[in-house]
């Protein structure tokens, strides 16, 4: 029988890519979208949903079961961008992008996972970042948000082992994607104490993000990981320095690493 997927945020970006890759090899997959409507020619079948909205969630998840009986992977893609100094962003944006990028996947698992456990069968992979792995200047709620997605996942992946369903996390790196578009920029204030570091980094992440690497490379990553019998927890794609980047966290003292970043970003 083919595996039936779930993709979050399966209309755009790296969770498009994946979704196509997926049903190209033998997946049955349902991407979501807040706005299935606006992707008429989509080539993966969309649900309706709001990761916000616990409501929303468990209709597309229904839904999802009405048409296929189970769902066997579920991939927490959908997420949002933020950037600004962290005193400058305003408190109910940094709300907003830890109700996506955090509860927004532990909604779907509440919906997703009485389904798995009925079946004591599953995968789940989350999406989350190589900036959660540290605090990067102006992207500090950004990466605060992947980054507790990271541990959350190390969590539910030893409570749910006796249930045969397991967990792993995907931290992906700059990829050239729409995410731009739809990220929150808190303003440049002009006379502030950040405006010069937060300007100058704001035109180095538009830079890496145009530079990016194809998100295909993420498409294909998830697809070997599906395929292992006994997946890892923690998965690294992007370029060869951004992936390094971790390992100089471990092994470097945290001053010479902290001042490692701040000349990347020129601070």
């Amino acid at each position: 029988m083919k595996k039936v997927v779930l993709v979050t945020g399966g209309s755009s970006g790296i969770g498009k890519s994946i979704a196509i890759y997926l049903q190209d090899h033998n997946y049955v997959v349902y991407g979501t979208s807040r706005n299935p409507d606006r992707y008429p020619d989509s080539p993966v079948k969309l649900l309706a949903m709001d990761v916000k909205d616990a409501t929303s969630i468990q209709n597309a998840v229904d839904q999802l079961i009405q048409q296929e009986s189970q769902i066997d992977i579920l991939i927490n893609n959908a997420g949002v961008g933020i950037t600004g100094p962290v005193e400058e962003t305003p408190m109910d944006e940094i709300h907003a992008a830890m109700d996506t990028n955090f509860y927004g996947p532990l909604r779907v698992l509440q919906s997703v996972m009485p389904h798995m456990r009925k079946r004591k069968n599953g995968r789940v992979i989350n999406i989350t970042s190589i900036a959660g792995y540290m605090g990067l200047p102006y992207r500090g709620i950004y990466s605060a948000s992947k980054g507790a997605l990271e541990i959350i996942t190390e969590a539910y992946r030893m409570e749910c082992a006796h249930l045969n369903i397991h967990f792993s996390n995907v931290a992906p790196g700059d990829f050239a994607t729409n995410i731009a578009a739809g990220r929150f920029h808190a303003p440049v204030i002009e006379g502030s104490d950040y405006a010069a570091g937060y300007a100058h980094t704001l035109k180095l992440i538009d830079e890496h993000v145009d530079d990016g690497n194809d998100p295909q490379e993420m498409a294909i990553k998830i697809h070997e990981i599906l395929q292992e019998k006994n997946p890892g927890i923690h998965y690294k794609v992007g370029s060869f320095l951004q992936k390094f980047s971790i390992v100089l966290k471990k092994i470097l003292p945290e001053k010479r690493y902290e001042k490692m970043l701040k000349k990347h970003y020129g601070l």
